[in-house]
């Protein structure tokens, strides 16, 4: 039977210390449960999102996109407001936008842009806790670039997926990977056409043997090449990791989430 209802996009923002991730799960709290909650209760009864980009335990979004089903009709501020109303402190519509059949979350996206921040101080964080990652070691960001820039472009990532990624082709487009101080704080961007499980984390891990000077900047592209996990720095933590946004193509209209923690 054909669906007669309409098709909505949300645009949402979470802190994902208190989850265990995106996906459902039996028993662990999850951002896409909480989501889901909420909607039922808008729309008084059922509703299940399919998501842009799963993230893990601990991992954040900035502007993370579902689409959803609704046979029911609601307008866009209840999608919103509603929704809110009925969610944690740690999670928040930011939009919703009607959109046609065709569009998917995760299959209609061009791209996707993730951010990671890293504290580099000598001292632990309070406020930054499970908000930035912390290292005490003095990194060097600009050899950190350099071997970012090694990087870019369409390649095999064998070595900076999951050993359980599920992916079956591993060739990724990785458009830009930047590194930014301001102060304390480094400000890792990352944007690709999409990623593999834990892939801006085991780059971000590899970079960080090059910040701290225990590799030089060409080896990196020696663990590209050899597409092998083994060879790769250690996966970085989640902490400090942000789901920023995706990319649609223009005909869909989406609105363009700005990244409130940095103004970019």
């Amino acid at each position: 039977m054909e669906f007669s209802g309409q098709r909505w996009a949300l645009g949402i923002e979470y802190d994902g210390a208190g989850f265990s991730g995106w996906q459902l799960q039996a028993g662990p709290r999850t951002v896409q449960e909480e989501l889901e909650r909420a909607l039922a209760s808008v729309a008084g009864q059922p509703i299940r999102v399919s998501v842009a980009g799963r993230t893990d335990a601990g991992v954040h979004a900035v502007c993370q996109v579902v689409h959803f089903d609704s046979p029911v009709v609601r307008p866009e501020i209840a999608w919103v407001r509603g929704s809110n109303r009925f969610l944690p402190r740690d999670v928040s519509v930011l939009w919703a936008r009607a959109v046609p059949q065709d569009f998917h979350a995760r299959f209609s996206a061009t791209g996707r842009s993730y951010r990671y921040l890293i504290l580099n101080r000598r001292e632990r964080p309070a406020l930054a806790a499970n908000r930035a990652t912390w290292v005490p070691q003095l990194l060097d960001h600009l050899a950190m670039q350099g071997a970012a820039n090694r990087l870019l472009g369409t390649h095999d990532f064998s070595a900076f997926r999951a050993a359980g990624c599920q992916a079956k082709n591993p060739v990724r487009s990785l458009r830009r990977l930047t590194i930014e101080r301001r102060g304390d704080l480094l400000i890792a961007t990352v944007e690709a056409n999409a990623f593999l499980h834990h892939m801006v984390r085991n780059l971000m891990g590899t970079l960080l043997f090059v910040g701290r000077g225990e590799r030089p900047a060409d080896w990196v592209a020696e663990v590209l090449a050899s597409r092998d996990r083994r060879l790769a720095g250690t996966t970085a933590p989640a902490d400090g990791l942000y789901f920023l946004r995706a990319a649609y193509p223009d005909e869909y209209a989406l609105p363009v989430c700005s990244d409130v923690l940095f103004g970019a």
